[in-house]
């Protein structure tokens, strides 16, 4: 199913604006372009569950999403950010297509986890690093990609992180599986390569998002790429990963954190300065309780 996008021009005006790429308003589409827009994307959008320890309910329509990341300084997690993505490259003329993936651990792919991330595909984009012109093109994985890559079997070079692209055997879950690099905050991603629509993600959304046992409930998570680092906050642990390798700290001041997330993210949570001490309080409790249980191994 190729994506379709209702996004008015105004809305695009916006969406290209926060990405500091209003030039690209009514430029052809081009590999060249799909790459500036990606790299942006990961660079300004963060990849975040602040909302759901908000206490907030966001949907996965696309135009819904990337009203917001145009208009409010937020990003979402993958439904929302490559969700909006796909709505804003089809209404500057792109053909960008959906597609179950299942983002997994050291467990290994399974059945049972896709639909847990959604990646895009876009076609019609030759370029000498892709000559038949199909894109894997993902947003919406955190710490991963910071460009777009050529939907080939191949090794994935995206500094500080060396990742791989492969076809999945017969027996295997999905058609394609990218391993992540073992710096990573996970092990690697099936997806299928026929397309779909949105809808085949609300069931995992709706669990993913407000389950008790879904990691996102019970950790906030902020991510986010840039030329040569990926960075992260999950609970009080701060990850930072660069070609001198990966620096890890605790940040267990309150003031430092929210600091943090403003500064290094530009993500600063909604609400009251009740709902903020709330929140502190939430992310703390969860750390601690972590630290205190059997699963705990010391960040390092």
């Amino acid at each position: 199913m190729t994506a379709s996008s209702s996004l008015a021009p105004d809305l695009v005006a916006a969406y290209l604006g926060r990405l500091g790429l209003a030039e690209l308003a009514g430029s052809p589409p081009s590999a060249s372009s799909l790459a500036r827009i990606h790299q942006r994307h990961v660079e300004r959008i963060p990849w975040e569950t602040l909302w759901i320890h908000e206490g907030r309910s966001w949907g996965l329509d696309p135009a819904a999403s990337a009203a917001r990341i145009a208009a409010t300084g937020r990003g979402g997690y993958c439904f929302h950010l490559n969700g909006a993505l796909a709505a804003l490259l089809s209404a500057l003329g792109y053909s960008v297509s959906l597609h179950v993936g299942g983002v997994h651990g050291p467990e290994g792919p399974s059945v049972e986890w896709l639909t847990n991330h959604l990646v895009l595909g876009v076609a019609g984009l030759p370029s000498d690093a892709c000559p038949d012109g199909l894109w894997y093109v993902d947003v919406g994985l955190g710490d991963a990609m910071h460009d777009p890559v050529p939907w080939v079997a191949g090794p994935v070079s995206q500094p500080p992180l060396a990742l791989t692209l492969a076809p999945v055997a017969a027996d295997g879950v999905g058609d394609w599986h990218l391993v992540h690099d073992p710096a990573g905050d996970f092990t690697g991603m099936s997806f299928v390569a026929a397309p779909t629509g949105m809808d085949a993600f609300a069931d995992r959304h709706a669990w993913l998002s407000t389950a008790p046992e879904s990691g996102f409930v019970k950790y906030l998570c902020v991510q986010r790429r840039t030329t040569s680092t990926t960075e992260g906050v999950r609970g009080l642990v701060h990850k930072v990963v660069s070609s001198s390798g990966t620096a890890i700290s605790i940040v267990e001041d309150r003031a430092d954190w929210f600091a943090l997330l403003a500064d290094d993210f530009g993500v600063a949570p909604a609400g009251t300065a009740a709902d903020h001490t709330a929140m502190w309080t939430r992310v703390a409790t969860a750390h601690q309780a972590w630290v205190n249980s059997d699963d705990y191994v010391p960040p390092g």
